[in-house]
């Protein structure tokens, strides 16, 4: 089972770059961020054409996290059940077989010093909340999505000059680590230890070019659920096309016949 995270920075803008990617990387789950896009502008019917399920929770010009499934989605849930997020579409879950999934586009927190920068550093408190009321760290439990936090060092293209800017700043990097310690594996980190491999680069500066990256788009794993990953990896190549998203997809394998029997 092949489970893929990408913020395509506009569903409309690269829906075919999406579409050529799905086709060759045949993922069984993709999870989007920053859609852009109201739920009856979102394009259900190019993915259910490919053989896939759509769970849609979309927002004009921002924002906007979607679900596409080879496997039918049950039990979709969008949002946090008692904190509006500011009316922000930022999260959606759903059933897929045995397995949760929870897909979220974390607030990118602007400035340090800015009510933004606060505003994010609530939502992965609430985030934290929301697993204690609804989840358990034993089941089968996806976490991913656009967390704009780069956890570590190595995830970073220059640590030193990133210190204290917002992806690398301490407070939100204690934050998510905090989350993690719910009972979480950060499945790439699981097969890929090695530094300077990085799912964003800005549009700015040559930023690209110049391989001044950041990892801030993750899958993690319940551990029962981690243990049971083959492999994980990204698709940088996605960052080199035409008009590309300023992020790349992320991508984890997991043995399904063993979760099969494991449900």
């Amino acid at each position: 089972m092949k489970i893929a995270t990408w913020n395509v920075n506009s569903i409309r803008v690269r829906l075919q770059t999406v579409l050529d990617w799905m086709a060759n990387a045949q993922p069984h789950v993709l999870c989007l961020q920053e859609i852009k896009v109201t739920d009856d502008l979102f394009p259900v019917a190019s993915f259910e054409d490919l053989g896939y399920h759509v769970a849609v929770s979309g927002q004009k010009t921002y924002n906007g996290v979607a679900i596409v499934s080879k496997y039918e989605l049950t039990e979709v849930l969008v949002g946090f059940p008692d904190y509006d997020a500011e009316d922000q579409k930022r999260l959606i879950a759903a059933k897929i077989g045995s397995l949760r999934l929870v897909n979220v586009y974390i607030p990118n927190g602007a400035a340090p010093d800015s009510p933004k920068f606060a505003y994010k550093l609530e939502f992965i408190s609430q985030l934290h909340r929301y697993l204690d009321q609804l989840h358990r760290p034993e089941e089968h439990l996806i976490l991913t999505g656009d967390f704009n936090v780069a956890p570590e060092p190595r995830d970073v293209y220059d640590p030193e000059a990133m210190e204290g800017e917002i992806g690398f700043h301490p407070a939100e990097r204690a934050a998510l680590e905090e989350l993690k310690r719910w009972g979480f594996e950060d499945v790439f980190r699981r097969h890929h230890q090695e530094s300077g491999l990085y799912s964003w680069w800005d549009y700015r500066a040559g930023a690209f070019r110049r391989d001044m990256g950041l990892r801030i788009d993750h899958i993690w794993a319940s551990l029962p659920l981690a243990a049971l990953s083959v492999d994980g990896g990204m698709d940088k190549k996605q960052r080199s096309l035409p008009k590309p998203s300023d992020h790349i997809p992320v991508w984890a394998t997991f043995d399904a016949e063993r979760i099969a029997q494991s449900a």
